[in-house]
């Protein structure tokens, strides 16, 4: 789916710190055609001169994007979500180069060979009247598809180049314990700098009991993050699923379980659309099709909501416990939106696919104009500002009453000739002139 300046949680071991309903979807028809689309928008990104340019992902002028999170060192707030765009090596190094502050690659299991995707697997919601804005976008697509092996080559090549930058490993795991410490140790001696346990796709894995099926039973949960907790070495993050009723509340029971953060949300359970040509859903592979996950810029109302909820519970319950939003960003005024209301970091997936690594500029400069405006020197200064805001319906109209029962009592004027007086007469006339 972002936790600068919090202390990490104490924990029981020590730990290194290292996105009309039917008005415009369209089906992806090949993978391919998303990786050309984001080749252009790579080319093309970088030559608007507003963009800064990134040294190793920090900005080299103005308002510090910089955030230490559980220890690690971020030099801007950016995070490549895990998915697609954290796929392999080719396409982790590329957003390292691009100067993303951290890169969470796609979740890896110990037994890549139960994953077997279909094409199509995508589908895009456009705005209504539009087949060019994209608003919303859905997949079936499931975790990584390569051996294991390769994807912890890939890390140590990773992290032989750049040593410096943070490479967050998802995981995903059957409910067996001893599966959730190898794959915990075995990333680790690849050299990933934190973990971030993926409770929450929504497609494909629930039937193995995994991911979102997870992230639904708080208890389940809650034991799995205990094992991979007794395991690492590392910040360990518990990756939410929106498609719960409370949101916040296997975000506590993860944060009891000793992760050091969350992050939230991942995509939200969705059906794209039926083709009334075809009279067949989509995406349609062989004519049919299984409800995927849907994200993009439709989805950040719903992704403030579950954020906010979690933001409150760990203000409330767990002071110094990082949380990482994501959900719908794609400019650098939503990213602001997440950390005004307690995101740390902001993480980044279909925003990529559409626009391609150079995205990262954008959302810097953009973030950066944002704190210009209010003279923002660093992200902490604005990190969960808007928080204390949020209340309940009973208390908007507590202090609704009261506000306007102050303003009656201040009402100035005479409404009738018996109100004059002799010793405010002048005060009274006065304040019957207009202005």
């Amino acid at each position: 789916m972002s936790i600068a300046g919090h202390p990490s949680m104490s924990v029981s071991r020590a730990k290194i710190s290292r996105a009309s309903p039917l008005a415009g979807f369209e089906t992806v028809r090949t993978p391919r055609s998303v990786r050309c689309a984001q080749r252009t928008a790579i080319r093309a990104s970088g030559s608007n001169g507003a963009a800064p340019a990134l040294v190793n992902g920090a900005v080299a002028s103005g308002p510090d994007l910089s955030v230490t999170v559980n220890g690690l060192k971020l030099p801007n707030p950016f995070v490549i979500g895990s998915g697609p765009p954290g796929t392999n090596y080719a396409v982790m190094k590329r957003a390292f180069e691009d100067g993303w502050g951290a890169v969470i690659a796609k979740t890896v299991s110990l037994d890549s060979s139960k994953v077997v995707n279909v094409t199509p697997r995508y589908a895009k919601m456009f705005a209504p009247g539009s087949k060019k804005d994209v608003i919303g976008w859905e997949n079936i697509e499931l975790i990584s598809d390569r051996p294991f092996e390769t994807m912890l080559e890939e890390f140590k090549r990773l992290k032989a180049e750049f040593p410096d930058r943070v490479l967050i490993a998802s995981i995903m795991e059957e409910v067996n314990r001893a599966s959730w410490e190898e794959i915990v140790e075995r990333c680790q001696e690849a050299g990933a700098d934190a973990f971030e346990i993926n409770f929450s796709c929504p497609h494909g894995m629930p039937e193995r009991r995994m991911g979102m099926a997870m992230g639904q039973d708080p208890d389940l949960l809650s034991e799995v993050c205990s094992w991979v907790n007794a395991k690492a070495t590392v910040p360990v993050w518990a990756k939410m699923t929106p498609n719960i009723t409370d949101i916040a509340v296997p975000a506590a029971a993860a944060l009891r379980a000793g992760c050091e953060g969350v992050s939230a949300i991942n995509t939200i359970t969705s059906v794209m659309g039926v083709d009334l040509a075809t009279l067949r859903p989509q995406p349609s592979v062989q004519g049919h099709t299984t409800p995927g996950g849907y994200s993009y810029t439709a989805v950040k109302p719903i992704a403030l909501a579950k954020v906010m909820s979690i933001a409150k519970a760990i203000a409330a319950d767990h002071p110094g416990a990082s949380l990482s939003g994501l959900g719908g960003v794609a400019t650098g005024s939503d990213a602001a939106e997440f950390i005004l209301i307690g995101a740390d970091t902001v993480q980044v997936c279909t925003g990529v696919m559409l626009k391609g690594y150079g995205l990262v500029r954008d959302l810097c400069a953009e973030l950066q104009d944002f704190m210009r405006q209010h003279d923002f020197k660093s992200i902490d200064e604005f990190r969960g500002k808007a928080l204390p805001y949020f209340t309940t319906h009973h208390e908007l109209v507590r202090m609704q009453r009261e506000a306007i029962a102050e303003k009656k009592a201040k009402r100035v004027g005479l409404s009738r000739d018996d109100d004059w007086s002799g010793d405010g007469f002048v005060k009274e006339a006065e304040s019957m002139v207009a202005q």
